[in-house]
């Protein structure tokens, strides 16, 4: 009875080894698959920026010249509006938040179209994707416009034109959510124009004609019925809502869920990352 008590024992010991060796490995190989992306990403990331910038006038530097420069225009001539809610509800930097946010969208949406065509040569190497192409163009945008939107707001504070942000942290989250609806969004575009060109002529002036409904200039208190209740429906409108109560402590908005936005995002990645999977396999490579 002793030996065979053992040697169960020792058999169950040798499956939990095995199980274990199996998970870390298992763990092991997908943090070396992740290290792996996280470079392919990286030299599509440097490829952009040469490829976009060059080397010439002030080359990389345009990243963040760029849109400071559009961001500024925007807000000056939403400067002389005059205040809708409390003391710290200025135009300037309204406008500065709600338009660098709508440049997020309005970039990572307006290049996907033509991603692929771009970059087609590189889906060679194996390692790299559509996907990776599509995550590198957008953390580009995104970090591009936050670095931007932080210097100008920063700038705006120092001359006496807005404060601080009231909720850094709710801030952030709305810029994340939207980089996150942007890139989701992308995918399904991004696979739409490899197979019809019409699709890239109607994304620019879809785009900018989302501009005035999406919050970018206003928050939905400010809407009348029955139109505040069709435009929350609107999920760009709630990330603006969500974005604009962390950056003014007077913004206190009821009208976005977290939720709400939170399932748009995962819905449009489930269908953009269905579109990239059938379009790779349309994509011939001579």
């Amino acid at each position: 009875m002793g030996r065979s008590y053992r040697s169960r024992a020792r058999v169950r010991r040798g499956f939990r080894i095995v199980i274990a060796r199996n998970a870390f490995g298992g763990l092991a190989h997908y943090l070396d698959g992740l290290d792996v992306q996280r470079s392919v990403v990286g030299a599509l990331i440097m490829r952009e920026l040469h490829t976009r910038y060059g080397r010439e006038n002030i080359g990389y530097a345009w990243l963040l010249v760029e849109p400071m420069l559009l961001a500024t225009s925007v807000a000056v001539l939403h400067g002389n509006a005059g205040a809708h809610g409390g003391e710290d509800l200025l135009p300037i930097p309204f406008a500065l938040g709600g338009y660098c946010m709508f440049m997020v969208f309005r970039s990572v949406i307006g290049r996907a179209e033509s991603t692929l065509e771009a970059n087609k040569p590189l889906l060679f190497h194996r390692m790299v994707t559509i996907f990776d192409m599509l995550v590198a163009r957008a953390l580009l945008e995104a970090a591009s416009t936050l670095l931007a939107l932080v210097v100008l707001l920063g700038l705006s504070w120092t001359l006496g034109y807005g404060g601080v942000p009231a909720s850094p942290l709710v801030m952030l989250a709305g810029f994340g959510y939207m980089v996150w609806f942007s890139f989701a969004l992308s995918m399904p575009i991004c696979a739409a124009s490899y197979f019809s060109k019409a699709v890239g002529k109607f994304v620019h002036p879809l785009t900018y004609l989302a501009m005035p409904i999406s919050g970018t200039f206003f928050l939905l208190a400010w809407v009348p019925e029955p139109y505040r209740g069709m435009l929350y429906w609107f999920p760009l409108n709630q990330i603006f809502e969500m974005f604009h109560t962390g950056q003014f402590a007077s913004v206190r908005s009821p009208y976005f869920d977290v939720m709400y936005v939170t399932f748009w995002c995962l819905g449009l990645t489930f269908l953009g990352l269905v579109s990239l999977r059938i379009v790779r396999k349309h994509v011939h490579l001579s």
